[in-house]
């Protein structure tokens, strides 16, 4: 076996899909469909289960999985203590751009200062896009809010974070009947869910509602006094311009969860990014 054979046979496993697992490697699926032929072939054993709706493990090929995450965990991090100036260890962590504000570059922070030989990489979508990142292996753990797919995942660090309603100071915007609210455009986003529920409490049902696809986007629109939002208290307590935004904390805190695939091999670097945040 080669490792790459284990690297695409590792990939299809996770994805559950050959097709997903060819655009993930930058291959044509007739190249993966192949590889896989060999590997069953070598090993004399089917490893995969064809079926409409992508592929599933067999026995052997779930007992394949577990040794070939081990393997390839091993192989990248002797390459890194080697040659730790051309393999530095990776660590890539998933947020949304609200999530990803100001908390997680903290604790990037002060994650480095103990782990400089440890690359960290954050990469930010929707929820719904992220979790699918993770359940794919393409990122290693993931800082999300509200509900998520437990039989999958795992909570290994939980925290709080305060939420604030901001509205513009303008004397001629509080005076309108009905506020334009702006929401993060992710369905999922706990932000944006707490203000349409905020403004369903004060009766505001035909208040304009606007759209953003970043929190940067929101935070100028309350400024250029568009209308009202909720953000973490984080973001707001970190800006200079808080003169130019009125806000309320609101009562309730949002939990925090940083996720990981359950059953899945862990990496040097992920365990010792855990180990950090349990340390806190």
């Amino acid at each position: 076996m080669e490792s790459q054979d284990l690297r695409i046979f590792k990939c299809v496993a996770e994805s559950k899909s050959l097709s997903k697992a060819a655009e993930l490697l930058g291959y044509v699926q007739p190249h993966i469909s192949q590889r896989i032929k060999n590997l069953e072939e070598e090993l004399d054993t089917k490893l995969l289960i064809r079926t409409n709706r992508g592929v599933t493990l067999t026995g052997k090929g779930e007992a394949l999985f577990n040794y070939a995450q081990r393997i390839l965990l091993l192989m990248d991090e002797a390459k890194a203590e080697v040659n730790p100036n051309k393999f530095r260890k990776a660590l890539i962590i998933g947020a949304s751009q609200t999530v990803s504000a100001i908390k997680i570059p903290s604790l990037f922070s002060s994650f480095l200062k103990e782990h400089q030989n440890i690359e960290v990489k954050i990469k930010t979508d929707r929820k719904q896009v992220l979790q699918e990142m993770l359940s794919y292996g393409e990122i290693d753990g993931l800082f999300l809010s509200g509900t998520y797919n437990e039989a999958q995942f795992e909570t290994v660090y939980h925290y709080a974070e305060k939420m604030v309603l901001i509205s513009p100071l303008h004397e001629a915007r509080e005076e309108k009947d009905q506020p334009t609210i702006l929401i993060n455009s992710d369905v999922n986003c706990i932000y944006r869910n707490r203000l349409l529920e905020f403004s369903k409490e004060h009766h505001i049902h035909k208040a304009n509602i606007m759209e953003f696809d970043s929190l940067e986007a929101i935070l100028q629109g309350v400024r250029d006094g568009l209308g009202m939002s909720v953000v973490p208290a984080s973001v707001v307590n970190s800006r200079s311009d808080i003169q130019s935004i009125h806000y309320q904390e609101l009562l309730e805190d949002v939990q925090i969860d940083f996720v990981v695939k359950k059953g899945k091999q862990r990496s040097q670097s992920l365990k010792k990014f855990i180990h950090f945040l349990g340390s806190l």
